[in-house]
């Protein structure tokens, strides 16, 4: 076998951003004081980040791709049987089970990020699409935003617990391919990263986020400012 490119830059500054991110989300909400805006640009940012690598799951290079590691049931209970097994041939990209996890992590922080554009410090700050919507609608955001981040921090956990069991009984190591691309594998590689394409998509997911967060919602009514 041979060490080859498997996993594309902007997919490995994704995960390495979207790791930050989701630190910084937590501590400017837990550990720090005064930090409600931080908190807020740091969750306009994520939701670009997973509004890329949607994208980027469909247009991205070969093990990026959801049509390489989403699989079907059949294809994930056995991919489940080789578990307890030590000498199991490790996956090129996404093992079965795995891709499922990358859809579940990529829905339940895209929902942190949405109902996050309803939340309030209820003092200075509130999101930009929170006046839009009646008291029924903000307590469903509410509810996601808070709960939703409490199954997440187990899936997370379960996360951790898998890179460490695929290191320690398995031998495979997860974390080193992330950071430079390359396995070692008799699969093909990828030719290149698409960086310009990414970089494009980048932009235009940029600038949406800008336009749908500081210029499309309208402002308050005038009247609301009297009561």
């Amino acid at each position: 076998m041979e060490k080859r490119l498997i996993w594309d830059i902007p997919t490995r500054l994704f995960h390495w951003l979207l790791v930050a991110s989701i630190f910084g989300l937590y501590a400017t909400a837990e550990w720090m004081d005064d930090a409600v805006q931080w908190h807020f640009y740091l969750g306009y940012f994520t939701l670009g980040l997973i509004i890329f690598r949607v994208i980027w799951g469909f247009v991205g290079p070969t093990y990026a791709r959801f049509s390489h590691f989403v699989k079907g049931p059949g294809a994930v209970f056995s991919y489940m049987k080789t578990l307890g097994r030590k000498d199991s041939a490790p996956a090129t990209g996404h093992n079965a089970l795995g891709g499922y996890a990358v859809i579940i992590m990529l829905i339940m922080i895209g929902l942190q990020a949405v109902s996050g554009l309803f939340m309030t410090d209820d003092i200075y700050l509130d999101g930009p699409y929170r006046h839009l919507v009646d008291e029924s609608v903000l307590d469903v955001m509410n509810t996601l935003h808070h709960r939703v981040f409490d199954v997440l921090l187990w899936v997370i956990g379960f996360h951790i617990a898998a890179i460490v069991f695929y290191a320690v009984f398995k031998k495979q190591k997860l974390v080193p391919p992330m950071i430079h691309g390359k396995k070692q594998t008799q699969a093909s590689g990828i030719p290149s990263s698409k960086l310009l394409l990414a970089l494009v998509i980048a932009l235009i997911v940029g600038f949406g986020l800008y336009y749908a967060i500081e210029i499309a919602p309208p402002a308050p009514a005038l009247e609301e400012f009297y009561y």
